[in-house]
């Protein structure tokens, strides 16, 4: 494992990207900084963090035969991994919102950017982008996000953090390629936000309709079942959740 630390960067992901661009980088290498001034999540939006007061942190990881179908299990992975970790420091009501935010009660807590490189159907390599709140006390009013020190109330050492965290995910991704889909799908499904809860949910045609998250496909699509009983499918650019 090689650690890269850096005192600030644009983001964490284009840095190891980049790096990859240019040169032959070692598996499970890890880039972290404690500014992160251009983070990202998920569909473009913009991941704010305030300087030296959380966890930014991107992870590469390496595969031989990862197939592109199977390339959520790569989200489910890095989910898992942040869960256990926030659940070794007994940060309660913890639950995973699709595809992978990671929540305490209703606010989000930590953020994952999963950014594939692929070869024909097989995924070489990923690097995981992980935006974890850890001492930062103020989001301000719009935004629904706590941080283990409002939830535990004191102020916990980034760096030990990082090493749980970085020994969990080196755990989650050595299971990817031998752990059977199904197993590693219900697991996620069980800690899923809201499921079997009825919720508000906002489709690309901008229209409100109501259902309940039931789980996810073999390929990581949220499975809904509407009011009208029907279960439909959805990727994650094609609903939103409003609660």
């Amino acid at each position: 494992m090689q650690l890269i630390k850096l005192d600030a960067t644009d983001s964490t992901n284009g840095y190891l990207k980049d790096l990859l661009r240019t040169q032959f980088v070692e598996d499970f290498t890890i880039v972290v900084t404690s500014n992160q001034k251009k983070g990202r999540g998920q569909l473009g939006r913009d991941w704010l963090s305030e300087p030296g007061k959380n966890l930014t942190i991107s992870v590469l990881k390496h595969f031989k035969a990862l197939d592109i179908t199977h390339q959520f299990i790569l989200n489910i992975a890095s989910s898992l991994a942040v869960y256990l970790t926030l659940k070794h420091y007994a940060i309660p009501d913890l639950q995973v919102k699709w595809p992978n935010d990671i929540m305490s009660g209703d606010k989000k807590i930590c953020g994952i950017l999963v950014e594939n490189m692929v070869k024909g159907q097989r995924i070489t390599s990923s690097v995981i982008g992980i935006g974890l709140n850890i001492n930062q006390t103020n989001f301000g009013e719009s935004l629904r996000a706590t941080s283990m020190q409002l939830l535990l109330g004191k102020e916990l050492d980034i760096d030990r953090v990082m090493d749980t965290l970085v020994k969990e995910m080196a755990q989650s991704f050595g299971k990817i390629e031998t752990t059977p889909i199904s197993e590693a799908k219900e697991l996620y499904a069980s800690k899923l936000f809201r499921r079997h809860t009825v919720s508000r949910f906002m489709g690309l045609d901008q229209n409100e309709f109501r259902g309940t998250i039931q789980g996810i496909n073999n390929s990581g699509l949220l499975l809904v079942e509407t009011e009208n009983g029907r279960q439909k499918e959805f990727r994650h650019n094609e609903i939103r959740l409003l609660y």
